[in-house]
C-alpha cells in the first residue's frame, strides 16, 4: 500500500494510505485466457481483443497483486504453440484458480449456463492412446455436453515440466512432475508380432534365439524420449532395426506388410487376425499409462469431465489393454 503526504490545517501534514486498485474481474478472465493459450495473440483473439490492451491488463494485473503473475517460458518448451510463450508464476496459479471461480460464476448467468462443461480443453496424448482412449472417450461426453471441444495433439514423450497451453498430458511411464498433479490411469501390454505372410515366408521363431534373423519394426531408437519403452532393445538385443518410426500406426501397417517382426501395444495389433503374436510367455511389456493435468486445469469443469471420461474408458478397456482381448476384438 503506497502514501501520500497530506496538508492539514494549521500548517502540518499527515500521512494517508493511497489504496492499490484491487484486481479487476476482466484482468482476472484475461490471465485466465492467457494461461490456457500460453500467448497474448491467441488469448486477445479468443477475448475479441487486441494484443496492447491484453498485455495491458496483464500489467495491470501485476501491479494489484504486487508481483509477476507471468513469466516467458524455456525456448523450446511450450507444447502446443510456437516457442517464447508465458508460463504462470506461484502468483499466477492462484490468480488463476480465483479467475476460473470468476468465470463459472459469469457463466452461470448467461443463456448457456445450464451446462458448464462447455469450452476448449486442450491434451496432447501418444497415438495409441489418442486414437482407441481418448477419442472414444470424448466422443461420448461430447453427446451430452455438446458445447465442448477437444484439441488433440499426439506425441510420445515424458511429461514437461513447463505446459503452457495444455490442460492434459497423457504420458507412458510414471512422470516426475511439479505444480501440476499425476493420476495414474492404468497399464497395458506390448507384444512381438509378425504377419501370417511374413512368416509363411521367413518362417516362425520357436524360440529367443531365432529373433536374430529377423528384423525389429519399432521406434526410431535416436529419438526415443521415454526410456520405458525402450524394452526389445533390452528383451531382444540380438534383433537389428528393420523399418522404425516415431508413429505407432506406421509400426502396426509396416509389420502387417510384412517388412519385419513388430513390438506392438496388444490392444492395437489384436485388432488385426492377419497379425500373429510370438513367443508372449518371453516376449511381454507391461508399462503404465499416467495422466498429468495443472491443479488450475483440474478446476475447470470441461477438464474435470474429459478427466473423468478418460479413467472411465481406461478402466472399461482394461482387458483389450493388457492384451486380453474381448468380444469383438479379433
Amino acid at each position: 500500500m503506497c502514501k501520500i503526504a497530506q496538508h492539514v490545517a494549521g500548517g502540518g501534514s499527515k500521512v494517508v494510505p493511497m489504496t492499490t486498485p484491487s484486481p479487476s474481474p476482466d484482468q482476472l478472465l484475461v490471465l485466465l485466457e492467457v494461461s490456457r493459450s500460453g500467448r497474448f495473440t491467441v488469448a486477445a483473439g479468443a477475448l475479441g481483443l487486441n494484443h496492447t490492451t491484453v498485455a495491458r491488463k496483464i500489467a495491470a494485473l501485476e501491479k494489484s497483486l504486487g508481483g509477476r503473475v507471468l513469466v516467458r517460458s524455456a525456448g523450446g518448451r511450450v507444447l502446443v504453440r510456437s516457442a517464447g510463450g508465458w508460463e504462470l508464476t506461484p502468483l499466477g496459479e492462484r490468480a488463476v484458480g480465483v479467475a476460473s471461480q470468476v468465470a463459472d460464476a459469469v457463466a452461470r448467468l448467461g443463456p448457456e449456463a445450464e451446462d458448464p462443461v462447455a469450452g476448449v480443453v486442450r491434451m496432447t496424448a501418444t497415438d495409441g492412446f489418442s486414437a482407441y482412449i481418448a477419442s472414444p472417450a470424448v466422443a461420448a461426453l461430447r453427446r451430452t455436453h455438446p458445447g465442448l471441444a477437444v484439441e488433440l495433439v499426439t506425441v510420445t514423450r515424458r511429461a514437461q515440466q513447463q505446459r503452457s497451453g495444455v490442460d492434459i498430458e497423457v504420458v507412458v511411464g510414471e512422470p516426475q512432475v511439479h505444480r501440476a498433479e499425476a493420476i495414474p490411469l492404468g497399464a497395458y501390454t506390448l507384444g512381438m508380432y509378425a504377419s501370417r505372410d511374413y512368416l509363411a515366408r521367413h518362417g516362425t521363431p520357436e524360440c529367443e534365439e531365432d529373433f536374430a534373423r529377423h528384423g525389429l519394426v519399432y521406434f526410431v531408437d535416436s529419438m526415443l524420449q521415454v526410456d520405458d519403452l525402450d524394452a526389445p532393445r533390452r528383451l531382444a538385443p540380438q534383433m537389428r532395426d528393420a523399418l522404425t518410426s516415431t508413429n505407432v500406426f506406421v509400426h502396426v501397417e509396416a509389420t502387417r506388410a510384412g517388412a519385419g517382426i513388430g513390438f506392438l501395444p496388444c490392444f492395437m495389433a489384436d485388432r488385426h487376425p492377419d497379425l500373429v503374436r510370438l513367443l508372449p510367455e518371453r516376449f511381454s511389456e507391461q508399462l503404465p499409462y499416467w495422466m498429468v493435468v495443472r491443479a488450475d486445469a483440474l478446476r475447470q469443469p470441461a477438464v474435470a469431465a474429459v478427466v473423468s471420461a478418460i479413467r472411465s474408458r481406461m478402466a472399461e478397456e482394461r482387458e483389450m489393454l493388457l492384451g486380453r482381448p474381448g468380444p469383438g476384438v479379433s
